[in-house]
């Protein structure tokens, strides 16, 4: 009996159709390139989408900055995201070059 309802709460149509959907919003917002994002969500999106390795690991290096040093560094580690992002090209790189910039000049 224990494994027959184990296997039935397992396979749950309804939560999967849920966790389908949530998957789908997710990729959607994740593709709006026009919209500006928040500073640790476009250094994460570096982190995530820039081929560079370089540049990874600056962005990997911010992060653990602002973690540490909270508001008071993130202004700083945006700045140094930024100049490092000079060569990274396409959709992706011109949102999260956008928002840094909106952010800095705020």
């Amino acid at each position: 009996m224990g494994d027959d309802s184990k296997a039935a709460s397992e396979h749950d149509p309804q939560a999967e159709r849920q966790a389908g959907d949530a998957r789908e919003d997710s990729r959607d917002y994740s593709r709006d390139y026009s919209r500006d994002l928040g500073v640790v969500e476009a250094i994460t999106f570096v982190t995530r989408s820039c081929p560079s390795g370089v540049v990874v690991a600056a962005a990997e290096r911010a992060l653990e900055a602002i973690k540490a040093g909270g508001p008071d560094v993130m202004k700083q580690q945006a700045y140094f995201v930024l100049t490092s992002i000079k060569g990274w090209r396409g959709e992706r790189a011109r949102q999260v070059h956008r928002s840094l910039t909106k952010y800095l000049e705020s």
